[in-house]
């Protein structure tokens, strides 16, 4: 098999990361991209509740309800779907983040 190469509109400082994380707990928390704001797109619609995303795999993690675990974050559930992704301080033409 063949690894896939990222095209050039999927690298560089204009594209947002695979996978990012809200939680400053996870591995994949990154402060400065998440300033910029990440506009996240999953199967065909626009979602403002995620907790986490990872566009090679295909999944986001958003919210259970208002249910929390012993450490007091909230609960999430995996939902499995194309992920799209872009930054939201670059407007309307944006380049997008997607697995191809």
């Amino acid at each position: 098999m063949t690894e896939e190469t990222p095209t050039p509109a999927q690298t560089g400082p204009d594209v947002p990361p695979d996978r990012i994380a809200i939680n400053p707990r996870s591995p994949f928390f990154d402060e400065e991209k998440l300033r910029r704001g990440i506009g996240i797109r999953f199967k065909g619609t626009v979602r403002t509740n995620v907790e986490e995303y990872s566009i090679p795999e295909g999944w986001i993690r958003v919210q259970a309800g208002k249910s929390m675990d012993r450490h007091g974050q909230p609960l999430t559930i995996k939902l499995s779907g194309p992920v799209e992704a872009w930054y939201e301080d670059i407007g309307e033409d944006a380049p997008v983040a997607k697995k191809d």
